[in-house]
Formats: structure tokens, sequence, C-alpha cells
């Protein structure tokens, strides 16, 4: 089993470069169904996500080009209407390929959604949407399947500011006829960066990046050249691992203003934070701060950055509250923190973690994408060896992550399991 083995104690220091982001890249990618024509993304980062998507999308029969740091799709038909399990249940950011395919060929069936293990992370809104736009939707327990004479705008409420739900809903839009307002729709940098791919493309989209979209349906959308926005959720990690280790840390390639909470929560803590044009540098503490967090959709603290922010919170004074308020499930990385000598008591969808103490060495695995984030930037400030298994969920969101790291001064290595693979043979041979 692959593992990563982290050995702190040693401040970070120095510069990186922040990847593109994860949740911009997938959706633009995406997006690609909805015209024939070629699609550019530039500042793609090299994660299993976008492994995953490009094979989703290759199962539809868009054409997928990959070079580094860069993906070219063209969705010359014919054009599949069927997403299936097998790829899906692998991640659920592949349910957006709904919105497009019923746009575009008025038709699609997509398996249940799979990915990471924090919380229901509903599609009722998803579904509500589109059938505001006259799609007649079947949800049975292994698939949607969803269908469409003709998309015609509509006024949309959403009773919750859901990403994939907006990502979706606008996306079909476009090429619906007519007009839709979408209330109450996510206000997260990828979303806008998703509205100007799609204007682009010759969409109209105003008001991305508020509470209320409004979309006029065009007639079809056409190629395009694209670069996305920079990770915040990995320039955050990277600075949260600065502070934990008392380092001075530089991120670069950033867009400091979508990290305004992040960095705000950082300041209280206790951190040295100077912010440039375009790179963010943090000078950690020696007596880290306790503080209390309520995660929330944007401008709100991000729910992606609690985990880390546990682990820095772990080692501060006093006692700080965490509040989840986006998803249900995702404090079952407290338990393997725990193993690590953090003490965080649950109480319902609040996190008491309690500060002043030290983590020791030993072997965790990481429950998902952040959470194992977090166990390797708390394996930093550990006074033993950490090691962390089931790192398939880092690799699906941080590209590089541990060459990184050690540009930066840390003791870590990626352990790969080079043991071949062993099939059991039962009593018939096979």
């Amino acid at each position: 089993m692959d593992k990563i083995i982290v050995r702190g104690g040693k401040p970070l220091a120095g510069e990186v470069k922040i990847s593109g982001a994860k949740n911009s890249a997938l959706k633009i990618m995406a997006a690609s169904i909805l015209t024939s024509e070629p699609v550019v993304i530039g500042n793609v980062p090299n994660i299993r996500d976008v492994s995953v998507m490009a094979e989703v999308l290759q199962g539809l029969g868009v054409h997928v080009e990959r070079t580094d740091g860069s993906v070219t799709l063209r969705a010359r038909g014919p054009i599949g209407v069927e997403a299936p399990y097998q790829l899906v249940s692998r991640m659920r950011a592949s349910i957006v390929v709904l919105g497009p395919l019923l746009a575009r060929l008025g038709r699609a069936r997509v398996a249940m959604p799979g990915g990471c293990n924090i919380g229901l992370r509903k599609i009722d809104l998803h579904i509500r949407g589109l059938e505001m736009l006259g799609a007649r939707i079947d949800v049975g327990q292994a698939s949607i399947e969803a269908r469409a004479d003709v998309l015609v705008g509509a006024n949309i409420p959403l009773d919750f500011p859901s990403v994939g739900a907006t990502e979706n809903i606008m996306m079909a839009a476009s090429l619906a006829r007519g007009t839709t307002v979408l209330e109450n729709a996510a206000r997260e940098p990828e979303i806008v960066d998703l509205a100007d791919c799609l204007n682009k493309m010759g969409a109209h989209i105003s008001g991305a990046g508020t509470s209320t979209m409004i979309i006029e349906g065009a007639e079809r959308l056409h190629g395009v050249t694209f670069d996305i926005i920079p990770d915040r959720i990995e320039a955050s990690t990277f600075l949260v691992a600065g502070a934990i280790t008392g380092g001075d840390v530089t991120v670069t390639a950033v867009q400091p203003e979508h990290m305004a909470m992040v960095l705000k929560k950082l300041g209280q803590v206790g951190c040295e934070i100077n912010v440039g044009a375009d790179s963010i540098n943090i000078k950690g503490t020696s007596a880290p701060k306790s503080i209390n967090i309520s995660t929330l959709p944007h401008p709100g603290f991000p729910t992606d950055m609690q985990a880390p922010f546990m682990s820095l919170l772990s080692l501060a004074r006093g006692t700080s509250i965490i509040t989840e308020n986006v998803f249900e499930n995702r404090f079952t990385f407290a338990r393997e923190l725990g193993r690590l000598g953090g003490r965080v008591n649950i109480e319902r969808h609040h996190a008491v973690v309690v500060g002043g103490q030290a983590f020791g060495g030993g072997a965790v695995k990481a429950p998902d994408l952040r959470a194992g984030a977090a166990l390797v930037v708390a394996g930093l400030a550990a006074g033993g060896p950490v090691e962390i298994e089931d790192i398939y969920h880092i690799e699906r969101g941080y590209e590089n992550f541990t060459e990184r790291l050690k540009t930066l001064g840390a003791d870590i290595e990626l352990v790969r399991d080079e043991t071949p693979l062993k099939l059991a043979v039962g009593e018939d041979g096979y």
C-alpha cells in the first residue's frame, strides 16, 4: 500500500508555485460537451481527479488530449449520453456532465456520484433546477436519467447555494431558450471562472460571483482557449503548513482576494501575513492562539480548510471551536488526528479542539482528500515519524504534494508499494 512518511520538527521555508484550481478544471472540462469545437484549457493540475474526469469524457466520446499543464477536448459526435458507474463512482464532481449532456443532446444518464465520504451532498438541488428548465428526470437507485425536448429559461431559487447545482444549472441554461434567473447561487471563485469560460465560448452570463445570476440562452457555443485560476485550497494548505512549523513560506501564482477569510484566521492565530499582487508570505508563530471557526459557503470560511486548521489549532493555547455548517460528516478526521495526540471532542456539528497538545508519531489513514492533507500538515509538526495510508485521496487534489513540501525543507517521502497484486484462487481455479 502506498504511503507518505513525514518526520516533523523542521520549519518550512521558501517559495512554492500554486497549481490551477481542481474545482475549476473539472467543471470547465465538463463544459466542453456544450460545443463540437476544440476547448483548450491551460493551467490544469496533474491530479487523479483530472484523470478521472478525462476518462468520464472519453467514455462519452469526447476526444481528450493532455500535455504538460493543459488539456484539449473536442466533443465532436457521436457523443454518448451515459456516464457509467465505474467512472462516476470514483468522483462526485462528474455529476456536472448531467447539465451539459441535457443541453447538447436532450438526454443524459448519469450514475449516482461517489467521491469523498464527507456527507450526503444531496443532488436534489441539481434535479429540481433542471426540472424547472423543462427536463423530465427519473431518479433510480443507481442512476439519474434526464430528457428534454427543449430547455426553457426559468426563475430558479436554490434552497442552499450549492456549487454543483449552480454549475449544472448554469451550463444547461447556457443553451436554453430565453432567460434564466438563478437566485441564491453559489459565489465561489470557481463559479466565476466557469462563467468567464462559458462567456468566452459565446454564452451570456452576468452576476457570477453574486447571489443572483442571469443566463441568457445562446443558440450555440464555440471553442475556446482558457487558463483556469489558481487553486485557493492548495495555496491555503501550504500556508497552514508554514504556520504549523513556525516557518517562512511564500505561495506564488495566487489570487489573494480568493483567500480573504483564510488569511484573516491565520492572522488571528498569530501568524504574520504579507500579501503581494499574486503572492502571499506567511511567518509562523511559536505560540499560536486559539480561535473559533465556522465554515460557510464563499465568501465564508471554506469547509475544505477546516481539517488543516484543526491540526494547527491542536497546538494552539486554549480551546478552539470549529463549527461545520456545510457537510455533516466531515469530522471523521478527528479520530485520525487523535492517534497522533490531538484532543478533539465532537458535539453534533461542533468540534471542540483542546489546544496545547504535542503530536507524536504513529500510523494513520486519510479518510478523505482534505483530511489527508491535514494529516500531512500535522506530521510536519510531530515529534516522531507519521505514516499516512490511503494517500490516493490526497493525490486526487494535490499535485506532487510530497516533492513540493521537500523543496520547502520538509523531511517527507512518498513510498510506493511495489508488491505484485496477488489474486485469490478458488476451488474452481478462478
